[in-house]
Protein backbone atom coordinates (compact mmCIF):
# COMPACT_ATOMS: atom_id res chain seq x y z
CA UNK A 1 0.00 0.00 0.00
CA UNK A 2 1.47 3.15 -0.98
CA UNK A 3 0.54 6.60 0.97
CA UNK A 4 -0.79 8.09 -2.20
CA UNK A 5 -3.75 5.13 -2.06
CA UNK A 6 -4.27 5.91 1.32
CA UNK A 7 -4.72 9.51 0.51
CA UNK A 8 -7.04 8.83 -2.57
CA UNK A 9 -9.11 6.26 -0.29
CA UNK A 10 -9.49 9.23 2.66
CA UNK A 11 -10.83 11.97 0.68
CA UNK A 12 -13.18 9.61 -1.61
CA UNK A 13 -14.39 7.91 1.95
CA UNK A 14 -15.14 10.97 3.09
CA UNK A 15 -17.02 12.52 0.00
CA UNK A 16 -19.05 9.11 0.13
CA UNK A 17 -19.69 9.35 3.29
CA UNK A 18 -20.72 13.06 2.99
CA UNK A 19 -23.09 11.81 0.47
CA UNK A 20 -24.76 8.87 2.25
CA UNK A 21 -25.07 11.88 5.29
CA UNK A 22 -27.22 14.07 2.62
CA UNK A 23 -28.99 11.68 0.75
CA UNK A 24 -30.18 10.09 4.00
CA UNK A 25 -31.34 13.08 5.65
CA UNK A 26 -33.16 13.86 2.57
CA UNK A 27 -35.28 11.18 2.23
CA UNK A 28 -35.89 10.46 5.64
CA UNK A 29 -37.35 14.26 6.33
CA UNK A 30 -39.72 12.51 3.31
CA UNK A 31 -40.53 9.62 4.92
CA UNK A 32 -42.10 8.64 8.21
CA UNK A 33 -42.38 4.84 8.08
CA UNK A 34 -40.49 2.43 10.16
CA UNK A 35 -38.68 1.09 6.54
CA UNK A 36 -35.52 2.58 5.89
CA UNK A 37 -36.00 3.68 2.55
CA UNK A 38 -33.08 5.95 2.76
CA UNK A 39 -30.22 3.11 3.33
CA UNK A 40 -32.02 1.25 0.77
CA UNK A 41 -31.61 3.66 -1.74
CA UNK A 42 -28.58 4.44 -0.89
CA UNK A 43 -26.86 0.66 -0.87
CA UNK A 44 -29.12 -0.25 -4.33
CA UNK A 45 -27.76 2.49 -6.37
CA UNK A 46 -24.28 1.99 -4.67
CA UNK A 47 -24.47 -1.43 -5.93
CA UNK A 48 -25.46 -0.48 -9.32
CA UNK A 49 -22.84 1.96 -9.41
CA UNK A 50 -20.11 0.03 -8.40
CA UNK A 51 -20.80 -2.86 -10.60
CA UNK A 52 -21.34 -0.71 -13.22
CA UNK A 53 -17.72 1.10 -12.97
CA UNK A 54 -16.18 -2.11 -12.25
CA UNK A 55 -17.49 -3.58 -15.54
CA UNK A 56 -17.59 -0.65 -17.59
CA UNK A 57 -13.37 -0.07 -17.10
CA UNK A 58 -12.91 -3.89 -16.76
CA UNK A 59 -11.71 -3.39 -12.81
CA UNK A 60 -11.47 -7.46 -11.69
CA UNK A 61 -11.29 -8.67 -8.19
CA UNK A 62 -7.14 -8.74 -8.58
CA UNK A 63 -7.13 -5.10 -9.54
CA UNK A 64 -9.41 -3.74 -6.86
CA UNK A 65 -6.28 -1.78 -5.15
CA UNK A 66 -3.51 0.47 -6.70
CA UNK A 67 -4.69 2.67 -9.21
CA UNK A 68 -6.69 6.01 -8.58
CA UNK A 69 -9.76 4.78 -9.76
CA UNK A 70 -9.97 2.30 -7.77
CA UNK A 71 -8.75 3.82 -4.38
CA UNK A 72 -10.44 7.12 -4.98
CA UNK A 73 -14.30 5.79 -6.85
CA UNK A 74 -14.92 2.22 -5.77
CA UNK A 75 -12.81 1.90 -2.20
CA UNK A 76 -13.42 5.56 -0.95
CA UNK A 77 -16.36 7.15 -2.66
CA UNK A 78 -18.55 4.28 -3.25
CA UNK A 79 -17.58 2.51 -0.14
CA UNK A 80 -18.16 5.35 2.18
CA UNK A 81 -21.61 5.89 0.16
CA UNK A 82 -22.87 2.44 0.77
CA UNK A 83 -23.28 1.20 3.98
CA UNK A 84 -23.65 -2.89 5.62
CA UNK A 85 -23.63 -1.61 9.12
CA UNK A 86 -26.50 1.04 8.96
CA UNK A 87 -28.90 -1.70 7.16
CA UNK A 88 -28.18 -4.48 10.09
CA UNK A 89 -28.90 -1.74 12.33
CA UNK A 90 -31.61 -0.74 10.75
CA UNK A 91 -33.14 -4.28 10.76
CA UNK A 92 -32.33 -4.39 14.75
CA UNK A 93 -34.13 -1.39 15.54
CA UNK A 94 -37.24 -2.66 13.63
CA UNK A 95 -37.18 -5.83 15.77
CA UNK A 96 -36.61 -3.83 18.82
CA UNK A 97 -39.71 -1.67 18.52
CA UNK A 98 -41.95 -4.88 17.74
CA UNK A 99 -41.39 -4.92 13.52
CA UNK A 100 -39.24 -8.22 13.39
CA UNK A 101 -41.65 -9.36 10.03
CA UNK A 102 -40.76 -5.99 8.65
CA UNK A 103 -37.40 -6.28 9.56
CA UNK A 104 -36.48 -9.57 7.64
CA UNK A 105 -38.82 -8.12 4.36
CA UNK A 106 -36.19 -5.19 4.84
CA UNK A 107 -33.13 -7.27 4.72
CA UNK A 108 -34.41 -9.33 1.92
CA UNK A 109 -35.02 -6.70 -0.03
CA UNK A 110 -31.61 -5.04 0.28
CA UNK A 111 -29.84 -7.99 -0.23
CA UNK A 112 -32.31 -8.99 -3.59
CA UNK A 113 -32.02 -5.19 -4.83
CA UNK A 114 -28.64 -4.77 -4.25
CA UNK A 115 -27.92 -8.42 -6.46
CA UNK A 116 -30.32 -7.29 -8.99
CA UNK A 117 -29.09 -3.80 -8.89
CA UNK A 118 -25.41 -4.96 -9.18
CA UNK A 119 -26.54 -7.12 -12.42
CA UNK A 120 -28.09 -4.36 -13.87
CA UNK A 121 -24.93 -1.99 -13.71
CA UNK A 122 -23.31 -5.05 -15.39
CA UNK A 123 -25.64 -4.80 -17.69
CA UNK A 124 -26.21 -1.55 -18.64
CA UNK A 125 -22.09 -1.79 -18.92
CA UNK A 126 -22.34 -4.32 -21.98
CA UNK A 127 -20.07 -6.72 -20.62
Amino acid sequence: MKPIDVMWVCLGGGIGSLLRWQIGQFIDARSASAFKYSTLFINITGAFVIAYLSAALAIGWHQRYGDMMSSLVLTGVLGGYTTFSTMQLDAVKMVEKGRAGLALFYLAVSVAGGLVAAAAGVAVAGI
